[in-house]
């Protein structure tokens, strides 16, 4: 009998234990992670719905490789729309595939009994109580037993280095692909913080237009973001690509040229809007704030962060250095990791249930 007490006191049990998860769910991409392994699923936050099975066929990549090139009965559906869960069912739908796909396979280790999830995500500042609320429901009915939530600035800053708790003022920039939120981060909290709901996705319609008016083209969705990812700059460089779209003279494939200037020209107006809210974000903070920033400068995070000429751009046009983060694109998911080590973080920067 005491040989099976030693065995079974040897043997790793899950019973009283959760494994912890991090979730970071994005308008274009939704990462995971796991506790102590780091990021384990980055895919493009796209579903394909069949209309005549009722179901979710395609999720993430293989669902936005197929855009513009499915039947009439396949629909692809954005269940993320500015950071916020615009269809419910689609998100839980997206999240549960992703859930199975990267955390399931950890799981193995425990053949008995699985431990349960406990989960910790990030919400955008501009995020009213039920739209938070839809976020701790989609990952509960996703197959996470508890959920914490925190705002998005606090776990982008400590994605960035910084020390949140520090009551140092920082002035962070996050240029995402569904919003661009500009917080001040001080003391574990936000002082304060502007969001502009239209980044980067809106920036392939603007080029998409762009090109309709200045070449008479309609181009694909697809085709106007490898525009912008490989061809936009702030640089004198020019770099040139040939795309094919539909001509509206006769409807049929139409091969044209398009330049870095050209992109640039398309995008230039969205991001002196950014700037706009930069200028207006510092001017509302009070003297000592400004003066700090000053100092410490812009951190710029997100998938914009990594556009040639950006930071430059910033500061001649704000007058404050500007300078793009490691890991600009993971900075939230790995915020939230560092966040979950610090003891006493979430009753300190008020991580929150709505259970």
């Amino acid at each position: 009998m005491n040989t099976f007490f030693d065995s079974l006191r040897k043997f790793r049990l899950p019973f009283f234990g959760s494994l912890g998860i991090y979730a970071d769910l994005g308008t274009s991409t939704t990462r995971l992670a796991i506790k102590d392994k780091g990021i384990v699923l980055k895919e493009p936050t796209y579903l394909a719905f069949n209309s005549l099975s009722r179901s979710y066929i395609f999720c993430g990549r293989e669902a936005k490789d197929i855009v513009g090139k499915t039947p009439e009965f396949l629909k692809i559906v954005r269940p993320m729309v500015g950071g916020i869960v615009s269809d419910f069912d689609a998100e839980v739908a997206i999240i549960r595939f992703f859930i199975e796909k990267s955390i399931y396979p950890y799981l193995r280790q425990f053949p008995l009994v699985k431990p349960t999830l406990s989960a910790l995500a990030a919400y955008p500042v501009i995020a009213t109580e039920i739209e938070q609320k839809a976020v701790e429901e989609v990952m509960l009915k996703a197959g996470c037993a508890s959920v914490n939530m925190i705002e998005r600035p606090l776990a982008t800053a400590a994605g960035c280095g910084l020390d949140i708790f520090s009551h140092t003022p920082n002035l962070i920039v996050d240029l995402g692909g569904g919003i661009t939120e500009i917080s001040v981060v001080s003391g574990g909290g936000i002082v304060a913080s502007k969001t502009i709901k239209h980044s980067g996705e809106h920036m392939d319609k603007l080029i998409g237009n762009y090109i309709y008016l200045k070449h008479g083209v309609t181009l694909g969705e697809a085709t106007c973001e490898r525009l912008k990812t490989e061809l936009f700059t702030f640089e004198g460089e020019n770099k040139m690509m040939v795309v094919r779209g539909k001509s509206l003279e006769n409807g049929l494939p139409k091969s044209i040229k398009i330049t870095s200037l050209d992109v640039k020209e398309a995008l230039l107006t969205a991001f002196m809007a950014i700037v706009d809210a930069i200028k207006e974000l510092v001017e509302l903070s009070p003297p000592e704030i400004v003066d700090e920033i000053y100092e410490r400068g812009i951190l710029l995070t997100g998938q914009f962060a990594s556009v040639k000429g950006l930071e430059r751009f910033f500061k001649d046009e704000i007058k404050i250095e500007t300078t793009s983060v490691k890991n600009y694109q993971d900075a939230t998911i790995n915020g939230l990791m560092l966040i979950d080590k610090l003891p006493g973080a979430a009753e300190r920067l008020n991580t929150h249930r709505f259970s």
